[in-house]
């Protein structure tokens, strides 16, 4: 991982759906955000990752500075199980949302309040990380609506 790398994740990202950074990966990531935990140890994150590329890739790992831990959580039914991995298929999306497959940030170092971001680095199989600044909202925020 080289940081020019994550700095080019984290300026594509800025772009707010600008054209392509250039390194060819296909990868973007919108719609990020962390409702304000209401607990002092854990906190969720929702996101989305798409791909634009010919090729799919898997998210393998997320770390964040916020946290000793950062798992991601597959919904199956009516139950959270840990996966290891989740698949991002080429021209197609991996949507992590309240309510479905989601992330869990565990072993907080400190608990994030509204209006801060969190330093987020998504790790993927054949792309080069990617950062995220995850805005933190209110804990009852609702995407759809804004609010």
């Amino acid at each position: 991982m080289t940081t020019a790398a994550a700095l080019a994740g984290a300026i594509a990202l800025t772009g707010c759906g600008s054209s392509d950074s250039g390194d060819g990966a296909g990868l973007s990531v919108g719609s990020a955000y962390m409702p304000q935990p209401v607990s002092d140890s854990m906190a969720a994150g929702f996101l989305v990752i798409t791909n634009k590329g010919a090729a799919g890739d898997v998210l393998t790992r997320v770390t964040s500075e916020v946290s000793g831990e950062v798992t991601v959580h597959k919904t199956v039914g009516q139950t959270m199980e840990e996966a290891e991995r989740l698949d991002i298929p080429a021209h197609g999306e991996l949507v992590l949302q309240s309510g479905g497959d989601h992330l869990m940030f565990e072993q907080l170092k400190r608990k994030p309040r509204e209006g801060e971001k969190v330093s987020v680095q998504l790790h993927f199989a054949k792309t080069s990380p990617i950062t995220v600044e995850m805005p933190v909202k209110s804990a009852t925020y609702n995407p759809k609506t804004g609010h």
